[in-house]
């Protein structure tokens, strides 16, 4: 049976009339499909408005306690809720979870480096049986970025690394595509031109264009977590613009040099 797990990035979140047409497309799937959802802004926003500091290395958040309370509440709570809501008022049933619902996604607190990013949590395992029970019952699981460790401490983990986990999972039962919904038409040669889509990127490919410069930043991580899901098992991945989900020729396939060659042929 065919089943897609579909990661829909903060951007998306943030833009009210794109993730109304994102939602309108979910609706009309039949197939059974996760979605699994980032968190954008909004954190960052509250906790403004709390007064608690923003804490940044390298650019990058630092996940204190007070930070990962607010990171719970509107990445669990607000944005989790209102997009399930948002699915049920089109028909479509769906389920709000995080990693600790179910006992879906643990992590393990990333320690040992020479930066302390507090509560941040590498995903450790996914577990197949909740989700099954859920899919099987025509439940839509949505997967908010909160995991837990198992030992009663909820993370804050990476969204594209828990869609990729996700998606190997479900491979053991499913014929699993990857699909990561972001806010361009796919990885793109120029980022100033949507007309210069990549559409098969192989990992010699990657390699090229990551040392050029031509894929940096946030891509990479992105891009790492395709690569690795392709490699155990899944099917199909794409990464592509939300107005075109469901065009099965859209945005930019991640594929093995194996599978390039036979496309090739």
């Amino acid at each position: 049976m065919k089943c897609k797990v579909i990661k829909i990035g903060g951007a998306l979140i943030e833009d009210a009339g794109l993730l109304n047409r994102l939602c309108r497309k979910f609706a009309s799937m039949t197939s059974p499909f996760v979605i699994v959802h980032g968190g954008g802004t909004f954190a960052g926003q509250f906790a403004e408005r709390l007064g608690i500091p923003r804490k940044m290395i390298d650019g990058r958040r630092v996940t204190d306690r007070e930070t990962l309370e607010v990171t719970v509440m509107v990445y669990a709570g607000w944005i989790n809720k209102t997009l399930v809501a948002r699915l049920q008022a089109l028909g479509v049933n769906a389920c709000g979870l995080s990693g600790c619902d179910l006992n879906l996604v643990q992590a393990d607190r990333r320690e040992g480096q020479s930066i302390d990013w507090g509560y941040v949590g590498d995903v450790r395992l996914v577990r197949m049986g909740g989700l099954e029970l859920l899919l099987q019952a025509g439940v839509v699981p949505v997967i908010s970025p909160i995991t837990h460790d198992g030992k009663g401490v909820l993370l804050n983990s990476n969204a594209d690394g828990i869609a990729a986990a996700v998606a190997e999972t479900l491979g053991m039962c499913y014929d699993v595509e990857l699909i990561y919904c972001f806010d361009k038409k796919g990885v793109l040669t120029d980022v100033g031109d949507e007309g210069s889509v990549i559409p098969c990127l192989t990992p010699s490919l990657y390699e090229k264009y990551k040392q050029s410069g031509m894929i940096h930043s946030g891509m990479i991580p992105k891009l790492d977590n395709a690569f690795k899901s392709v490699s155990n098992g899944v099917q199909a991945v794409r990464l592509i613009h939300p107005d075109d989900l469901g065009q099965p020729d859209a945005g930019t396939r991640i594929i093995l040099e194996k599978q390039w060659m036979r496309v090739e042929q």
